[in-house]
């Protein structure tokens, strides 16, 4: 983390707690907000083959969202969608289009709101599971979907009530698991007290609809009937191997885990192996 990250950390967590002492709600939606806000944006240069990718933009709740679709040189054979993880971007997973585009398959990519090219300032699952409804409606049906990171656990959350089957192929790279224990970790760094924790996830039912705790590819994947390919890494800090353990646990027959060591959680989407293994899946 940079220092003018460091410092932003702390003049929010000095802020919140605070505004805690005369209104648990108000420094509840202040934290959520600060929850949701990603701290850095990638938007780099478009490289010779995105700058090649037909765009694809629409606006969603007051915001564009911004992405691409490549065909490959002939009609193509399936279509492939790509969901990238928090603080990251559709640019990260280039190799991947390369790869998906030379075996025949159509593949678009996105950046999600408040992420790289699109618009905004936070990102909330359901936001990111309504951008992948319209993307869905407007460039699918998909064949089979890629996600790392929130952007695994937001494609369960589309999955779990969207048309597909045991052909469709959904390939999760470290994805998010539980978005309560991200909440705790994230009220940890800041220091929260219970009551505004409490308050939060109040805050997230009155305007979602679901308690934090339904935010969960461990629940959701209860009620997805795609093959599933589940890439972890045993190092990774960002999402806890010991929570796919919890998953494998559960015995799921149209998942196939497999566990990596000394990746971390952004090597391992970049390694030329996980490519491969994803594209022999899909």
């Amino acid at each position: 983390m940079k220092i003018s990250q460091k410092l932003a950390l702390r003049y929010a967590r000095a802020r919140i707690n605070i505004l805690s002492l005369s209104s648990t709600r108000k420094a509840a939606v202040m934290a959520f907000r600060l929850f949701c806000t990603p701290q850095q944006r990638q938007a780099e240069k478009d490289s010779p083959l995105f700058a090649r990718g037909k765009r694809l933009s629409f606006r969603y709740e007051g915001h564009t969202v911004r992405g691409r679709v490549w065909l490959p040189a002939e009609p193509p054979t399936k279509k492939v969608l790509i969901a990238h993880g928090f603080e990251s971007s559709s640019q990260v997973f280039e190799d991947y289009i390369a790869a998906l585009l030379h075996k025949g398959y159509e593949v678009v990519a996105f950046d999600a709101p408040a992420h790289g090219r699109s618009g905004g300032r936070r990102v909330t699952l359901p936001k990111y599971v309504g951008v992948l409804r319209i993307i869905e409606q407007d460039y699918g049906p998909f064949d089979a979907y890629i996600g790392h990171s929130l952007g695994g656990l937001a494609l369960a959350l589309f999955l779990e009530t969207s048309p597909h089957n045991e052909n469709t192929r959904l390939a999760l790279i470290a994805p998010a698991v539980e978005t309560a224990t991200a909440l705790q970790t994230f009220a940890r760094v800041l220091h929260l007290q219970p009551a505004v924790v409490r308050e939060i996830d109040d805050y997230i039912q009155e305007t979602s609809g679901q308690h934090v705790a339904w935010y969960s590819l461990r629940r959701a994947l209860h009620n997805i009937h795609a093959g599933i390919l589940y890439l972890q890494d045993e190092d990774d800090k960002i999402t806890p191997s010991r929570e796919a353990r919890i998953i494998e646990r559960d015995g799921h027959a149209s998942i196939r885990f497999i566990f990596t060591k000394g990746l971390g959680h952004r090597r391992i989407y970049k390694d030329p192996e996980s490519i491969a293994r994803i594209l022999r899946f899909l």
